[in-house]
């Protein structure tokens, strides 16, 4: 193994620590790391390829690879309220472009085409792969509220537009490219709906 190999290394295993800005934001108890996230996706995608006729050994290297730039820029999260979000979406592109250049370098230039991909979104795979980072924070945001991962009734600055975890369903809602991605929403926010006992705010 060559020294720049194990450097692009460590740095890929950053996202085993860096935790989802969202879920601190919304001071959920032990909340998920950005490489449980992918983790969640990559397994998704296995479990759906086949279903929405993409190849999945692509998707699920799609996934694995979708938000390795945060190894270095950190977890940015995506808000559905009106002046919450802290960077442009072209700086940060920018910014996680230069990163994944940097940490697939030593390997594989073949990723950061894959990755480039996806983050343009034009074909069926990168559509899919999308879906699914979208539908793993959905289950996430159903599997906090069973567990009563937060305290609701607690002040939170952060989130004074939404209650409870709606706000992680909002930012979904308008993002589906599938039919597939648009069924599996409906599915987790009508058991979230129904756990908590009245509509989602989108």
């Amino acid at each position: 193994m060559m020294t720049n190999e194990l450097d692009s290394l460590l740095e890929w295993f950053e996202l085993k620590d860096e935790l989802r800005t969202g879920w601190v934001l919304r001071n959920i108890d032990s909340p998920e790391s950005v490489a449980a996230h992918t983790w969640g996706t990559a397994s998704l995608c296995l479990l759906y390829a086949d279903q929405q006729e993409v190849d999945p050994q692509k998707a699920v290297t799609m996934a694995l690879i979708h938000d390795l730039g945060e190894a270095r820029t950190g977890d940015i999260a995506t808000r559905a309220e009106d002046g919450r979000q802290t960077i442009p979406t072209s700086e940060k592109e920018a910014a996680e472009r230069s990163a994944v250049t940097d940490l697939v370098g030593p390997f594989d230039t073949e990723l950061l085409t894959l990755w480039e991909e996806y983050e343009a979104r034009d074909t069926p795979t990168a559509q899919f792969v999308k879906d699914m980072d979208l539908i793993d924070n959905c289950l996430q945001a159903l599997k906090y509220e069973r567990q009563g991962r937060y305290d609701e009734d607690e002040t939170n600055d952060h989130f004074a537009e939404f209650e409870n975890l709606d706000e992680f369903f909002a930012t979904a809602a308008p993002r589906f490219r599938t039919e597939l991605g648009q069924d599996l929403f409906e599915q987790i926010k009508s058991q979230y709906e129904r756990e908590l006992g009245r509509p989602c705010q989108l």
